[in-house]
């Protein structure tokens, strides 16, 4: 199932009345980017994402919401996740992963709990950066995670929790596919 991430920033960008351009300047990306996201052509990695709900002012879960009635709770079973794909770089190039928000429904989260799935290790090693901070458990696999100059190893069971403001970025440590759930704050 499809969140319509970019029907949702469109109709936030249309209701300030602000043009592709306008929010390429404050956010730091191209108006062309915004467009594909827009189209639903690029679905965009959680920190573009990040960045883009902070712009807007609400927060990162309102693109994974349904339009349903507010709840206490939320179980959402593993046939039951929602997955966002096609994640690439500013360069058009692929980031070889997958995320599944494990919290769609719920709304006014304090958190964004995520299930990454990483095929491969791609060539280039961009890094980001958002507000808030990020909670990672490796569940299968061996990754590195860079933390602004920094490389951690971590394996299996290993956790980190850090500062999203640092830049960052996940890879499969071997290019072997890799497991994580990970927890994301605004």
């Amino acid at each position: 199932m499809d969140f319509n991430i970019g029907a949702k920033i469109k109709k936030l960008r249309k209701a300030r009345k602000l043009t592709l351009q306008d929010v390429a300047r404050e956010t730091g990306f191209s108006p062309a980017l915004i467009s594909q996201i827009e189209n639903n052509n690029v679905s965009p990695p959680i920190a573009t994402l990040s960045k883009i709900s902070r712009f807007f002012d609400v927060k990162m879960g309102h693109f994974f919401e349904e339009e349903e009635e507010e709840s206490k709770y939320e179980v959402v079973r593993k046939d039951g996740r929602r997955v966002v794909s096609r994640v690439i770089s500013k360069a058009g190039t692929g980031h070889g992963y997958v995320y599944e928000a494990l919290s769609f429904r719920k709304r006014n989260k304090k958190m964004e709990p995520f299930m990454v799935t990483v095929s491969e290790r791609p060539d280039e090693e961009t890094l980001y950066n958002h507000e808030g901070e990020e909670f990672l458990l490796i569940l299968k696999g061996k990754a590195e995670v860079i933390l602004d100059e920094e490389r951690l190893i971590l394996e299996e069971g290993d956790a980190i929790y850090f500062d999203s403001e640092l830049k960052h970025r996940l890879l499969s440590y071997d290019g072997e596919e890799l497991q994580v759930l990970a927890v994301v704050t605004r």
